[in-house]
Order: structure tokens, then sequence, then C-alpha cells
């Protein structure tokens, strides 16, 4: 997640609060205000709305348990339609004694749209359709106004387009009711031709058309700019109305305001799904925002990111969202609203449904990468430091300084204590601000290794130069053979040592002059540095026998500290020098590339 270079967002719930409420109606060519004013409409066009929401609906109404009111179930689109019908007289389990159920059409994510087929209590059959505002009105050939008259469509389709425009534009959800009378003679009787039964879908009458509110999410447009700061582009992937995207969008930062958008950066899902798969690759990154798209699309652009060499993080809450979660690099689904299958398809589940989260999940893998990072600094430092003063000191004089047991307590420094203390680091502010890692983008890095290099040849260079003339500095010259070696090799021992606990404050900011700032916050890394430290005391001072050491007199600790105290020092000093930003191992197969090019030509 710390490499993530963009986020595909689900908008309702993610951006938004998923607090859905009607705040606009419109009837015929009049705005009911306010939307719970049931008196402005005829009985026979207020019956109708009724039936159709009643009965084309996944959610209920009933009694709430402690008799104070009622509830409402279902998505939170179908609670707001049946909230506000609710509050407008309608009688939920009356009006649905008033007719039967004879097929559903469910509702669907490509066609956005469902559909219910009634036949009333006097026969006659009603096909009840609800879904996208603009995919509705395209059926229609007519519309109730509020006195209940039939009028033709043909004359307001621009001032119906106009209204749902307008609605989007306020980054209100639009949806419409329609119906249609049918004859019983064409209804198929028998149960498994009415279960195959397709629901006409022409000739409809307009009912209403009705705006939804969803808010965003408190403290949403901060996080898209951290994000956007942080070098990873958000974008939204939405089955609303493109105008609906394209406000909530600016709402929340993920388009500036005042500015008007064209294709590619605003796109239509069907628009982008008729492009060939080349024309996809081209467009996909100038992609901010995806209206009406299905989870195919979805789909389509995450392939065609990933194609582009972007590391792509998706969010997700549905069934259908599970090939996109899957195929992502990054699946995010929703805890709340998401579905089995897709958190099964998820790798991070976000338990609160808030996109700030997945902020908080960027923010911490980026962590995590850096912990690893400055790990395997100050591990490499470690090992390339021990190796190289035990090999020369072999090589040349056939006695090592660093024995077996000290070469272990070395190790438990580095692999256990080290790891524990660097990869407890907590995220910094500065971690936002700096581009994500790209996909190949290598592990250890040219500052890492100027770090690195530059503290073990101080480590290897100053140590060495104890092993060859440690006596004579030290003034051991005169003294027994053995017990100068090991008066010597003590101080390497406790020397090198040091320097390392010295060099886990390096290892804390790579790149940073101030390797202090935060350290005291860090209990356990201080905690760490300090047992270390007065475990060596013990070793050096008490455990001699066991790791074939000697007590040091206060003057050789003093030097011990002091090498371990220049590293701090040295390490300012070695990040004023510049590093190419082209990785070590492309600068050195270059020449390499070339002599095999040549050679081939």
């Amino acid at each position: 997640m710390g490499s993530a270079t963009t986020i595909c967002s689900d908008k309702t719930g993610t951006l938004t609060l998923n607090q859905m409420t009607v705040v606009e109606v419109l009837v015929g060519r009049k705005k009911i205000e306010p939307p719970e004013d049931g008196s402005q409409l005829y009985a026979e066009v207020s019956s109708l709305i009724n039936e159709g929401i009643a009965q084309n609906t996944s959610g209920s109404v009933f009694a709430s348990k402690d008799g104070g009111g009622i509830e409402v179930s279902g998505s939170p689109t179908e609670k707001a339609i049946l909230h506000w019908r609710v509050k407008c007289g309608m009688k939920f389990d009356v009006v649905r004694s008033e007719s039967s159920i004879m097929h559903v059409s469910p509702f669907n994510s490509m066609k956005k749209r469902g559909g219910v087929a009634l036949r009333r209590n006097d026969s006659e059959v009603h096909i009840h359709w609800k879904g996208a505002a603009e995919i509705i009105l395209a059926s229609c050939t007519g519309y109730l106004d509020t006195n209940g008259c039939l009028q033709s469509i043909d004359k307001d389709v621009g001032f119906f387009k106009k209204a749902i425009e307008n609605m989007a534009a306020s980054s209100l959800r639009c949806v419409a009711i329609a119906y249609r009378s049918y004859e019983m003679n064409k209804v198929p009787c028998e149960e498994e031709h009415l279960a195959q039964w397709v629901l006409p879908e022409d000739e409809l009458i307009l009912l209403g058309i009705v705006g939804i509110k969803d808010p965003c999410r408190p403290g949403v447009k901060d996080a898209v700019k951290l994000c956007t700061d942080a070098g990873v582009k958000v974008r939204m992937v939405t089955g609303d109305n493109i105008q609906t995207a394209k406000a909530i969008a600016v709402e929340c930062g993920i388009l500036a305001s005042g500015a008007d958008p064209i294709e590619p950066i605003v796109i239509e899902g069907r628009n982008f799904r008729e492009l060939s798969e080349k024309e996809r690759k081209q467009v996909a990154k100038e992609i901010s925002v995806m209206g009406r798209s299905s989870p195919s699309d979805k789909l389509l652009l995450v392939q065609a990111l990933r194609e582009q060499g972007e590391v792509v993080a998706v969010t997700g809450d549905g069934t259908n969202d599970a090939p996109a979660l899957h195929e992502a690099d990054i699946g995010l689904a929703m805890g709340i609203q998401g579905t089995e299958v897709a958190k099964e398809s998820s790798d991070i589940i976000i338990l609160d449904d808030n996109f700030a989260s997945v902020v908080k999940v960027v923010r911490w893998g980026r962590s995590v990468y850096a912990n690893i990072q400055k790990f395997i600094q100050f591990q490499l430092t470690v090992n390339v430091a021990a190796l190289v003063i035990n090999v020369v000191a072999a090589v040349s004089s056939g006695d090592v300084p660093l024995n077996t047991v000290q070469l272990l307590w070395v190790n438990l420094i580095m692999d256990t204590l080290g790891a524990l203390a660097l990869a407890t680091e907590p995220p910094t502010d500065n971690l936002m601000r700096r581009p994500p890692v790209g996909r190949r983008e290598p592990l250890v890095t040219n500052i890492m290794w100027r770090n690195l290099i530059i503290q073990a040849i101080y480590q290897v260079g100053i140590l060495l130069v104890f092993n060859f003339y440690g006596k004579s500095i030290l003034n051991l010259e005169n003294d027994e053979t053995e017990h100068a070696n090991m008066v010597k090799n003590t101080l390497i021992f406790n020397g090198f040592v040091l320097c390392q606990i010295f060099n886990e404050f390096n290892a804390r900011k790579p790149e940073e002059i101030n390797v202090f700032s935060g350290v005291t916050k860090n209990y356990l890394f201080m905690g760490i540095v300090g047992s270390t430290f007065v475990l060596q005391i013990i070793i050096v001072e008490f455990l001699g026998k066991f790791t074939s050491t000697v007590k040091l007199d206060w003057k050789l600790w003093l030097l011990s500290l002091a090498m371990g105290l220049f590293s701090w020092p040295l390490a300012v000093v070695g990040k004023f020098i510049p590093v190419p930003e082209t990785p070590l191992a492309k600068v050195f197969m270059k020449p390499y590339q070339r002599c095999i090019a040549s050679r081939n030509a």
C-alpha cells in the first residue's frame, strides 16, 4: 500500500456519509416544496407514486420494537425514498395489500433500473420502473402533471433533462419513477414463462423525479489533498449520473472548483467501455471521475492502469466489485456496507468505510516500507563492517578480533533488538510529502548505499587501525602479549558494538539531517537502545570468561564512546554528498549492456 500510485474509490459511503435524504421532488413540471408536502399532488398521482415505491423496492417499513415510531430497512437509496413517502402519508402495508406482485426485474447495475409487474385488486396490471433519471426518462412517452392529467413528453423532454442536470450539478442523486398499464391477456400464464418474462421498458409514463442528497464525509477533502501531495492520484468510480459525480468530485477536491473538465478527465463508463484496448490504456491515466460505471468498467480501468505501470488500490463493497478488488494490487473492502464476497476478494478491510481511513492505510504502508529500509541499511552496515574486519585481520595476521560469542551478541543486536527498535518507528508527516515508490524501484536506494558505505568504511577503518596499531596507540607494548591482545580485542569489540548502537539513531532518518526528531516519543526504541548499552557494560565488565574479554578502564570506555559518537557528525556530513537518481544497479549494468550491444552489432 505504501507504493500505491492511484486509488480508485467508490463515491457512496466512502467519499460520502451514505446518509441519504430526499431534498428535491419534481412531479410534472412542478417542483414540490417542501418535498414532504403530499397535499400538492392529485390523489391519483400520489396513489401511483406510493404503489410504485411500496412495491418496487427491496426495503421495508415496520413499527419499531420500542413502539416509538417506524423503522425503514433497505439500501440507503431505498430508505431515503421510503422515508420521503412515509412522511407524505403513505401507509406502506395498506398500499402493498392493494396489489400483488406478478414478476420482479431486480435492479441491474448495468441497466441502472429495476421494475415490477403488479396485478391490482381490480385485475388491472401496472408495470412500475425506478432507476437512473436520464435512463428512465429516455423510455417515457408521457408524464402526469400534479392534477393527474396525462401530458405528452415530446415538448418537455428538454425541461426534464435540464431539471436532472440542475439536480446533478447540486450533487444530488437523481432517481425517476415511471409506470405503464398493461393488458392482462399479454402476461404469460404459465409459471415457467412468467419467470422468464422480460418486463416492457417502453411507453412509460413519468410520475416524478427525486433528488437525493448524500453529504460528503467530514475531512474527506483534506484526505484527498494529502493523497495528492503524496503523489497518489484519487479517481472516483461511481454508478451515479456524470453531473452528480462531477459535483461530488469538486466537493471532495478530486476536481478543481471552477474548472470545466472534459473527456477523458470526466468520462462515462459506457464511453470508456467502447474504446479499444489501446485507447483505454492511453486515456486511463487521465481519468479523474468515471460516472455511470458498472463493475466491469471498474475492472477495465484497473487493468488499463496496471498495464501502464501504476500500483492500483481499489475500494469496493458489492459482490460485483470482487473481480476489480482481486485484480488490483491492493483491494480495500468496506467493513460496514461490504458483502462477504467483496471482503474475501480484498486484501484490507476498512472497518468504518471512510476514505480518510484509506489514507491512513497509505501512511502506514509507507511507514512499514520505510522501516524495512531503515533496518536493511542498519543490518548491511553491521554485516559489511564485521565481515571486512574479520576477513582482513584473519588474512593478514591469522587472528580475528571478533570471536564467535562476540559475533553472536552482535548478531542479536542486529537481527532481534535492531529490528524491534527500527520496525516500531511510527509514521511521520514527511512520509506523505514524498512520491510513492515505483513498482520496479530497488529496495536498497542510492541514499541507503551512500549512508551504509560511509559508516562501514569508517567502522572498518578505525577498528582495523586499532587491530594493527592498537598496542602502540594504547601503550600496551610493554604488557604481556596475551593481555595486550585481550585489551586490544576487547576495545575493538566494545567500539564496534557502540558504533552499532549510535548508528541505530542514524538509521532512523536515512534522508534527514536531524536523526533525533521524535526519538523521545518512541519509548520502545529508547528502551532497546538503553538496554543494549547496559547489557554491553555487563558483558565487558562481568562476563569476561564467557565472551573472552577483559575489563576496560574509564579511559578506554571513553575512547569506545568517542568512536561511536563520531558516527553522528559523520552521518550529517555524508548526507551532503549528492547521489545519482538512477539506481546503482542500472548504472553498473549500462557498460555491460553497451558491451553486449556492440558485440552483437
